[in-house]
């Protein structure tokens, strides 16, 4: 089938928001006595904020009832501080180059529905996107496959015609789940990583995204 579609994943693909959620989950269980180093960051990013809390809290064996308060305090604080985090370079490229391509533009993301408009205020693409799909209220997020199957469903596409953008590995084993071409755009300490093997194509950056790539898909 003809590819015709993209759609982005947000946190990390869009905007370098992954920062802002590591320090405000560090600051809220530091309430906890809970210290997560890099690498234990790194197997949960692309999770919604309900597993990532959920997850650690249970290797912490903290009180499952503390739960619903941390993880209301993360998402409140995330989307109040958005504003600091910036767009990432090659975002107005690749909309543009989609546009020009006519593809159908859509985003799924882990993250509420309120922070991923803010998102899109923040990047100015709200004009190329036609579609939105948030996992938060899901029964499972990623890496289920629901969100971007739910995403491909509001664009009228067929999950085969669909490229999705990816900065996770989490992201990527959704997106490979839906049956979903993916482009990994891993965080540079991560690019080396052999995991990213299941993608389709690695890209460095927004930037490194052509239509002469969309060819290798």
């Amino acid at each position: 089938m003809k590819l015709n579609t993209v759609i982005f994943d947000m946190d990390g693909v869009l905007i370098d928001s992954e920062p802002l959620w590591n320090q405000v989950a560090n600051d809220v269980f530091n309430i906890y006595g809970i210290q997560l180093t890099e690498e234990q960051y790194k197997t949960s990013t692309g999770l919604r904020t309900k597993e990532f809390v959920e997850w650690w809290f249970r290797v912490f064996n903290i009180r499952e009832a503390e739960c619903a308060f941390a993880i209301e305090k993360i998402n409140k604080t995330v989307i109040d501080k958005i504003g600091s985090a910036l767009p990432l370079p090659g975002i107005n490229q690749v909309f543009e180059l989609c546009k020009e391509l006519n593809f159908k533009i859509g985003i799924a993301s882990s993250s509420p529905v309120e922070l991923i408009e803010r998102v899109m205020d923040i990047c100015n693409i709200r004009q190329f996107v036609q579609a939105i799909t948030s996992a938060q209220d899901l029964p499972y997020g990623k890496p289920h496959p629901q969100v971007y199957l739910d995403c491909a469903t509001a664009l009228h596409s067929d999950p085969l015609t669909c490229i999705c953008l990816e900065d996770s590995f989490n992201g990527m084993i959704a997106v490979k789940a839906a049956r979903m071409k993916c482009v990994v755009v891993p965080h540079v300490n991560e690019s080396e990583d052999a995991k990213w093997g299941a993608a389709d194509l690695k890209i460095s950056s927004l930037e490194n995204f052509n239509s002469r790539l969309l060819d290798l898909l």
